[in-house]
C-alpha cells in the first residue's frame, strides 16, 4: 500500500523558514490554491464551485497556459481570487540552471502583465513538484517573490489514489492556516471533482475562513 505524506512535516517547515507553508490567524483561515492552470475543461467549474460557496483561493497559473487563456486568467482575478506564478512551463528545479529558471518566471509574469498591467499577484510564487534549490529560491526572493509551499497535499494528480482517500488526505490534515494543494488540471480533475465540493461543505461545517493568499 502506498504511503502519502500529505501533511507537510513541521520539521521540514523550519528548514526554509523564509518560505511560506501556513497562515494562522484569528480568523481560521483555510488558504485552497490551485496549480497548473488555466485550462477551460476545469478551472472555470472551480471558479463555479469557489463562488457556490462565497470561497476565495489562490491559483498559481503556468505562464503558457495564460497566454492560452487569456479571458479565463481575468475570470479569476475579477471574482476575487489571487493569482502566483508557477513558471512558465511547469520548468522542475531541481533539473534547471538557476540563470534559466529564474527567466522562465520572469516570462511567466510578463505574460501575466500583457494581460492585465494592472496586476502584480505573480509575485508570489509557487515551485512546480515543489522542487526548487536554495540558488533559485535566493534568486527570486531577492527580486521579491514569496515562495508559498503547503502543509497539506491533496494528491488530486494521482490516478492510483480514490477519491475518498484524496478527501482524507485533506480533511484529516488541514487546520487554521492550512495552505491546500489542489491541480485545475486534466490529470487530477476526476479526484478534484469528487474532493472538491465536500472539502468545501467541511470547511463552512468547521467555520473556516476560505481565504486567497
Amino acid at each position: 500500500m502506498k504511503k502519502y505524506l500529505a501533511k507537510t512535516p513541521v520539521v521540514v517547515q523550519r528548514m526554509y523558514p523564509k518560505r511560506l507553508w501556513t497562515l494562522a490567524d484569528d480568523s481560521n483561515p483555510l488558504y485552497l490554491t490551485f496549480d497548473d492552470g488555466p485550462i477551460p475543461e476545469v478551472t472555470p467549474w472551480v471558479l463555479d464551485m469557489l463562488r457556490d460557496f462565497n470561497a476565495k483561493a489562490t491559483f498559481f497559473c503556468i505562464g503558457e497556459n495564460v497566454c492560452k487563456q487569456p479571458e479565463l486568467f481575468k475570470r479569476i482575478v475579477k471574482e476575487g481570487h489571487s493569482i502566483g506564478n508557477h513558471t512558465y512551463s511547469h520548468l522542475k528545479g531541481w533539473k534547471s540552471n538557476a540563470t534559466d529558471y529564474l527567466s522562465n518566471v520572469k516570462n511567466s509574469a510578463e505574460s501575466m502583465r500583457r494581460i492585465l498591467p494592472q496586476y502584480s499577484g505573480e509575485l508570489l510564487f509557487r515551485p512546480p513538484y515543489g522542487k526548487i534549490t536554495v540558488e533559485q529560491a535566493g534568486l527570486l526572493q531577492k527580486e521579491g517573490y514569496k515562495i508559498v509551499m503547503w502543509d497539506v497535499l491533496s494528491f488530486d494528480w494521482d490516478s492510483g489514489i480514490s477519491g475518498d482517500r484524496c478527501f482524507k488526505n485533506v480533511s484529516e490534515n488541514m487546520a487554521n492556516g492550512s495552505i491546500v494543494v489542489f491541480h485545475d488540471s486534466l490529470k487530477a480533475e476526476k479526484n478534484l471533482r469528487y474532493v472538491l465540493p465536500k472539502v468545501l461543505e467541511l470547511a463552512v461545517a468547521r467555520k473556516y475562513s476560505l481565504k486567497a493568499l
